[in-house]
């Protein structure tokens, strides 16, 4: 450590040479002053630190610093070489004052130039130059007046506001921080009626056409142009030779310097500035040359070498002009001491094989005409086998997939070379994944889990050998695997920012949260876990950027996420009404806080305190972007506007309602809506319509001038005008006639506009007659078509579009059946069917089969039904039949079960018998029996029995019903017993030739056409059949689903001939919608028009 170079000291304090040099043995220093040596001892204020070079010289008691200027040079000393210091040149700070003068007061010509010199005295270092007046003020920079580099005040043409009487320069010396004033300057601007002439630019600075400027490298580089003329010139600069370096160039005092900073030999060139106003401009050329004091290029460094070893000092320095190298050694200069191992060659000191005691230090000083540089460097001549400094077993570890070092740090001279084995000493360490440094440190450029392990570096010279073991330890990377995710939410609302690590197991994680880089607020509100952040009812005040930080010994991962607090917005404020018009007024506001969502619209309402106080309604939306709004009002109301912002969030409060502004009274600007003519009444006409609000009236008044008049028939327009109703009933008209109709609106200030014309009828009336000739055509059970004369049109009052809409009403009086139970005893409720247009005809669906229904037909209108045609009465055709009432098994033992079932409630015609049918075989019974007897062959086993009712149309829907046979071990342990006897066999056969002989009887029968004849059952509920032998076994029930439809009956009648209700459903136009059949049952297994029930069955047996 040295002082500077130049060296300029405060005459107020101690003056302080540094100078610091190590070495073994500590070095002794001494001092030169100008050449000569400096004798510390023999001045008694003068001492050196202790162990130290650095020279402090007491000046406090009244000596004076120059006294001590001259040029210091330290040297350090040891018994292997002398080092030297740079020369310091010493000076002391000087701040003079200015020399006394006579200054006379400045008058000119206003528009005319001017330089105010400020002249200050020569200073060490020179001093800082401002204008001030006597209240301190500076005067007003600008283009037109400024300070130049050498402190002079610069006036480009004078104002009359330049007149001043107290113009002063002040010199600031910075050393001993003391201020000098020069006198005061007096300036007046003489002023003339005449107007100001005006001038081309002529530059006051530099004066030339040309001028040039040498600047060293490494400084800065100002230029400085200023130039008069009227109007004020503006100044512009270029570099011809090149461009100007954007980053290091900077433009200063209103573009009058240019300054580029760190100057380099490629900012040499010629430089243009040029001075413009509107009557023309000029030039100015400056030659910047750029030359450079000496810096290092490369600067000596120490040279350790071992007895009889070569070695190079360079000392290679840039500069312009070139610097010229000088060599010493022990701060003599080398020519004077040859050595015959020591060649120099200019910048370069070669050294072949050097001998013990050879040990120096060697100076090197570049100087060119700018400067000097000098440099130390010590050549250690030494013998010294190898040592490895770094501790012995010393544990790196580091991240997988990161570089790992593992330093062997060796001393010895001849330098030691360093080589690497792993875990055994078999092979030395070469090559990929490998680097070796050349101080001996190795390193794996990207660690993997292999490479850890046991390391040895060993050191080699020609005087011994020396070794050291270390570890490498390679871990898992922390990673943060689950990171918290950018939140935005609403203020109180609860925020948890999760973060997860994976890491070594053998590292400790901590975890940091951060916010906003900075530590989290003292709050109990943040909850910190081990994997998780929680912020309780969060506030504004959290908002930011949160950073989770997993920290280790070895490494960290880190990730942020931000939180934005949002809430609805404030409400507007400072609410604006300007620009009123007749009906239009321009209303303005300040919008509220966003809350980080912005405002996507504004809400405008008003309340209108004349008609509906209280009351605040929607008036128009305008975009986020917009504070003010263009209102369209209505005549006569007294409004009061209000702003609501809205954003993502929802709606903020509204605003401060603004004041009341009234719009004046107009005639209405619309008529009433909804008009409808239409008679209530056979002979009246009723007028209705929707009235104006308050704010459609648009003054006091409000009134309707109703109009009517018959259409085709009335000329002339009949009128009546009403207030405070939407009615009127115009009396005495025809039946069903058209009126034209107007609904007019008027106030205190005219009548609204020119109303439009609605066409309206008179009320209708009752039809007088019934449709005549009726008669029906049953087209099957559930379906008959009925059919009539309309109504002749002299023969009914028209009373509208619906005059002549037959209507049919039909209902059930009886069934055929003479079984009829009571609850069918009693007349249908009666059904009606409407058919739309002039019909003639309809079709009646879901009938009831077998069954005398009644009917009649009338038409209808709007003001109700005619009367009705006499009673007709017709028959329905018999149909399928109801499923049976129930089916269920009785008295069931080991081979055989009874089947009991009750006849169906619809027997829709005369029952012609049953058909039962299960797993195998299919039995057909008499009306009349209710009963079967089975025999089964198999036990332990489940069964399914369906049983449906016929009539001549068929058979209808069954009834089913399940059962399962159980047999315990005794019985069947019997019956095995029994089944080996002889007798028992016997028995068998006989029973089985009786029954093939009743089967053929049977077959031979049927054949014939026998049955049991159709008849009624008996009223008795309950009949028992046991059959003579035993049937087909029956085979296990299969899960199998059985299915079935009932066919109905075919018919190509259209859907137009149905009428609108009973069963059927039409939509409005009249089509039919849904079935026109009679309804089926769907419950179980549907019969099939045929005899036969649906079933998987395998075999059919029958039996009559």
């Amino acid at each position: 450590h040295q002082s500077p170079k130049d060296y300029i000291v405060d005459p107020r304090e101690n003056i302080v040479i540094h100078c610091e040099a190590r070495g073994k043995p500590h070095p002794s220093f001494s001092w030169t002053r100008n050449g000569i040596h400096f004798d510390v001892d023999k001045d008694a204020k003068v001492i050196m630190k202790p162990r130290s070079g650095t020279l402090v010289i007491d000046i406090s008691g009244g000596e004076k610093a120059e006294a001590y200027e001259g040029v210091y040079q330290c040297t350090a000393r040891n018994e292997h070489g002398t080092a030297l210091s740079n020369n310091i040149i010493i000076r002391q700070s000087r701040s003079p004052l200015w020399s006394k003068e006579q200054i006379k007061p400045i008058f000119v010509q206003e528009g005319m130039p001017l330089v105010l010199r400020c002249q200050p005295p020569a200073g060490l270092p020179p001093p800082i130059i401002f204008w001030m007046d006597n209240s301190k003020l500076s005067p007003a920079q600008s283009r037109r007046v400024s300070q130049g580099l050498n402190g002079d005040l610069y006036f480009s043409n004078v104002m009359t506001e330049d007149s001043r009487s107290d113009y002063i320069c002040y010199a600031r010396f910075p050393h001993t921080q003391t201020i000098q004033q020069k006198q005061i300057l007096i300036l007046s601007v003489l002023t003339s009626d005449e107007p100001l002439e005006e001038r081309q630019p002529v530059f006051l600075v530099p004066s030339d056409f040309v001028s040039a400027k040498l600047v060293l490298r490494g400084q800065v580089l100002e230029l400085e142009c200023i130039a008069e003329g009227l109007p004020t010139p503006e100044i512009s600069w270029i570099k011809v030779s090149g461009e100007l370096p954007a980053k290091r160039t900077s433009f200063q005092n209103f573009e009058k310097t240019l300054r580029i900073v760190h100057v380099s030999e490629a900012d040499a060139g010629e430089y243009h500035c040029t001075a413009k106003n509107r009557l023309g401009s000029t030039h100015h050329i400056i030659h910047v040359s750029v030359k450079a004091s000496p810096y290092w290029i490369s600067a000596p460094q120490n040279l350790v070498l071992a007895p009889l070893e070569t070695g190079v000092l360079t000392c290679r320095a840039g500069g312009n002009p070139k610097p010229t190298i000088a060599w010493f050694m022990n701060g003599v200069p080398i020519e004077s001491q040859p050595y015959s191992s020591r060649t120099v060659e200019d910048d370069t000191i070669i050294f072949t094989e050097v001998q013990t005691g050879s040990s120096a230090v060697y100076q090197c000083n570049a100087t060119n005409e700018y400067g000097y540089l000098l440099s130390n460097a010590f050549l250690n001549v030494l013998a010294e086998p190898p040592r490895v400094l770094t501790p012995l077993n010393t544990v790196y570890q580091v991240i997988m997939d990161k570089p790992a070092f593992l330093n062997c740090v060796s001393f010895g001279s001849p330098i030691p070379r360093v080589t690497w084995f792993k875990d055994s000493r078999s092979s030395i360490l070469v090559g990929d994944p490998y680097v070796f440094h050349d101080n001996g440190t190795l390193e794996i450029p990207v660690a993997r889990v292999v490479h850890s392990g046991k390391y040895t570096c060993v050191a080699r010279n020609s005087l011994g050998i020396s070794e050291n073991h270390v570890y490498l330890e390679v871990k898992e990377p922390t990673r943060i695997v689950k990171q918290p995710e950018y939140m935005v939410v609403q203020r109180n609302s609860d925020v948890v920012f999760v973060c997860k690590v994976k890491h070594d197991p053998s590292l400790i994680p901590t975890m940091i949260w951060l916010k906003d880089n900075g530590e989290l607020p003292d709050d109990e509100r943040f909850i910190v876990d081990s994997e998780s952040l929680t912020i309780r009812e969060v506030t504004e005040n959290d908002e930011g950027t949160y950073t989770c930080i997993m920290n280790t010994t070895l490494d960290q991962d880190s990730v942020s996420a931000k939180l934005s607090v949002v809430e609805k917005p404030d409400a507007p404020t400072d609410l604006e009404l300007t620009d009123p018009g007749v009906r239009s007024v321009q209303l303005s506001w300040i919008p509220g806080d966003e809350h980080n969502s912005p405002i996507k619209k504004f809400l405008i309402q008003y309340e209108d305190a004349l008609h509906s106080s209280g009351t605040w309604n929607n008036l128009t939306e305008v975009p986020g972007t917009k504070t003010m709004a263009h209102l369209k009002l209505s005549p006569y109301v007294h409004y009061s506007f209000r702003v609501l912002a809205v954003n993502d969030v929802g709606y903020s409060l509204p605003s401060l309602p603004t004041h009341v502004y009234k719009t004046k009274p107009a005639a209405p600007d619309e008529n009433p809506s909804d008009i409808k003519a239409m008679g209530m009444e056979h002979s009246n006409l009723v007028i209705s319509w929707k009235p104006l609000t308050g704010l459609q009236s648009n003054g006091p008044g409000l009134q309707y001038n109703i109009m009517w008049r018959q259409m085709d028939v009335d000329k002339d327009w009949n009128s009546e005008t009403v207030a405070n109703v939407s009615k009127f009933v115009v009396a005495g008209t025809p039946t069903f006639v058209p009126y034209e109709v107007k609904v007019q609106a008027l106030n205190d200030y005219g009548n609204g506009p020119k109303p439009p014309i609605i066409i309206g009828y008179s009320g209708e009336d009752l039809p007088v007659s019934a449709p005549e000739n009726v008669w029906v055509r049953v087209q099957n059970s559930t379906l008959a078509e009925v059919h009539w004369e309309p109504v002749p049109a002299k023969a009914v009052i028209l009373t509208g579009i619906l005059a002549t809409t037959p209507q049919v009403y039909y209902w059930k009086e009886r069934s055929l059946h003479r079984h009829t139970t009571h609850s069918h005893a009693h007349h249908m409720e009666q059904q009606t069917l409407n058919f739309t247009g002039n019909r003639s005809h309809g079709k009646i669906p879901g009938l009831h089969p077998y069954s005398i229904y009644l009917l009649n037909v009338r038409v209808f209108n709007g003001r109700g039904e005619g009367p009705a045609s006499s009673s007709l009465s017709f028959k329905t055709p018999e149909g399928v039949p109801g499923r049976p009432a129930f089916l269920r098994v009785t008295n069931s033992n080991l081979d055989s079960l009874t089947l009991e079932w009750g006849p169906p409630h619809e027997r829709n015609g005369h029952l012609t018998g049953y058909i039962l049918t299960y797993q195998s075989g299919k039995s057909t019974y008499n009306p009349s029996q209710m009963m079967s007897q089975l025999w089964l062959y198999r036990y332990s086993m489940r069964y399914k029995f369906y049983i449906s009712a016929k009539t001549l149309k068929g058979p209808g829907s069954s009834t089913t019903e399940e059962f399962a046979t159980i047999m315990d071990g005794a019985m069947a342990s019997r019956q095995v017993d029994i089944a080996t006897q002889g007798w028992f066999i016997g028995l068998m056969c006989a029973i089985a030739l009786l029954i093939l002989i009743l089967l053929i009887v049977c077959f031979i029968k049927r054949n014939k056409g026998g049955k049991y004849p159709g008849e009624y059952p008996s009223t008795s509920p309950w009949f028992s059949l046991v059959l003579p032998g035993r049937g087909s076994a029956i085979k296990p029930w299969s899960r199998t689903p059985s299915s079935g439809t009932v066919k109905r009956d075919e018919s190509d009648d259209s859907l137009v001939d149905y009428g609108e209700g009973g069963d059927g459903q039409f939509n409005e136009d009249g089509s039919f919608i849904g079935q026109y059949s009679g309804k089926t049952e769907r419950d179980g297994v549907q019969a099939h028009e045929s005899s036969e029930a649906p079933s998987p069955v395998n075999a059919m047996n029958s039996f009559v």
